[in-house]
């Protein structure tokens, strides 16, 4: 059995902090994710949401979200300190918009936002 000394346990301990830390911000960003499927007829073009129904933001959708797909987001960053209920709208290739609907962003991750 090796017994370390003190300079030793101290490196055992910050090796172990150092390699806690490169894993948090992965575990982190998985944490902050849903999915939206599309069962419209048109392609989602812009994917907004609000905590007030007044001030709106965009997620990155790239292209859009074609009909009948399904995908997944994720939170960017900027958005850790907003509140779990937001306010969700789909603008489509047409110019109309869904019906804006609350979401809970905290809860049951897996399940997706449907545009029907």
């Amino acid at each position: 059995m090796t017994t370390l000394n003190a300079a030793g346990r101290f490196l055992v301990a910050a090796s172990a902090l150092l390699v806690s830390l490169a894993f948090a911000p992965a575990q982190a960003a998985d944490e902050y994710y849903f999915y939206v499927q599309n069962k419209t007829d048109s392609r989602i073009t812009k994917l907004q949401v609000s905590e007030d129904k007044k001030t709106w933001g965009y997620f990155d959708i790239g292209k859009g979200i074609s009909p009948g797909k399904k995908v997944k987001l994720t939170w960017d960053s900027s958005a850790n300190d907003e509140e779990c209920e937001q306010w969700v709208r789909a603008v489509f290739a047409d110019g109309s918009t869904s019906d804006v609907s609350k979401m809970d962003f905290c809860e049951d991750l897996d399940t997706p936002i449907v545009f029907e």
